[in-house]
């Protein structure tokens, strides 16, 4: 029970993440009140796990926190992945809005500088240890369970 809990406060905090970048993308009031809905699941679902441990301690001791740490890693990689195909997919569609570009002197396609915002680059790049690092963990430790049968 307590492996489930930590599985889905894992989901809860990714999707955490996801709504509070979206936010600072789009400053639209459905991704502030994923945020803070988020927030309280998050609050809930800490504490759930809290009085389990604090009801039945020997609980912690049956949780396998390697195979937790590959499944969060795992995810984190895949959100990761996922915020940086986004943002790439996002400045593609502004690249090609006539808005964003004009033609020089010899028929150029010369891209102004408002195709790409300044958020965009500093999550895309803030998010970029995360995704190596975790990453890195996720497919070695993917790679020994192919391997050698275990994490």
């Amino acid at each position: 029970m307590l492996i489930v809990l930590f599985i889905v406060l894992q989901i809860s905090f990714s999707f955490h993440i996801y709504s509070l970048v979206l936010y600072v993308l789009r400053r639209e009031n459905k991704y502030l009140k994923g945020f803070v809905n988020t927030t309280i699941s998050n609050v809930l679902i800490a504490g759930s796990i809290t009085a389990l441990v604090l009801i039945n301690p020997a609980d912690v001791s049956k949780v396998d926190f390697k195979l937790l740490l590959w499944i969060m890693t795992g995810l984190i990689m895949i959100i990761m992945l996922f915020i940086k195909i986004k943002i790439a997919v996002v400045i593609y569609k502004r690249s090609k809005d006539p808005q964003h570009f004009h033609y020089n002197f010899f028929g150029k396609k010369v891209l102004h500088g408002t195709v790409v915002k300044f958020e965009e680059i500093m999550i895309f790049f803030f998010t970029m240890p995360f995704f190596l690092f975790c990453g890195a963990y996720f497919i070695a430790r993917l790679l020994n369970l192919l391997l050698y049968d275990h994490l």
